[in-house]
């Protein structure tokens, strides 16, 4: 079975924290229960941070809506591809022993960063589904760092729930807009499968 949300692979050891670290690409995600960080660098993609806050089991997500058009209709192919991408985190969150009622999250990202992008505001949409999305599930939203048209680098501590947004305010670097732009593309041609500062 093809999926569209793809369990972190790049995990290294970060010497400014002093501890592990995954690093999250679009359509990727990651949870642990060990004491370590989960860092990305958001555009107008979303992260959502869930974890519970009895065990300090956590994890982070990637992801952005793909044009699907018809975004305000919750059975839309785009929205479907939000669902899943929140679904397949809080899923294994709850196989690893997490307890749903024990859920919180901290939501990042969705800015107005890649030219051509304004016009469907991409960013808007996506912040606006993961809110939704958790409201729906009644997971708390403890912080958010939404919109905006700033890049952002967030660091996630999923033992503690400390999140740490660095706003990048100069991207010379096209690195994060070829990603973003790269994975964009992807998600129109993958169809979707499976039913699934300081903050």
């Amino acid at each position: 079975m093809e999926t569209n949300s793809h369990f972190a692979t790049n995990v290294y050891y970060d010497r400014t924290f002093d501890c592990d670290a995954a690093k999250i690409l679009p359509g990727e995600y990651y949870y642990t229960a060990k004491d370590m960080l989960i860092v990305t660098v958001l555009g107008s993609c979303v992260s959502a941070c869930i974890r519970d806050r009895v065990k300090g089991l956590g994890g982070m997500n990637h992801f952005m809506l793909p044009d699907g058009g018809d975004s305000g209709n919750p059975v839309s192919a785009s929205m479907r591809y939000g669902t899943y991408a929140m679904e397949v985190l809080i899923n294994d969150l709850l196989k690893a022993g997490a307890r749903r009622e024990h859920l919180e999250a901290k939501v990042f990202g969705g800015g107005a960063v890649l030219r051509g992008f304004s016009a469907m505001n991409v960013g808007e949409r996506n912040a606006a589904f993961v809110i939704n999305f958790l409201k729906t599930e009644r997971i708390p939203v403890l912080a958010e760092d939404l919109n905006d048209i700033y890049p952002r680098k967030v660091y996630f501590f999923p033992r503690t729930g400390k999140v740490l947004v660095k706003k990048l305010m100069q991207t010379h670097n096209d690195t994060l807009a070829k990603r973003e732009l790269d994975y964009a593309s992807r998600l129109k041609v993958t169809p979707v499968s499976g039913a699934v500062d300081l903050f």
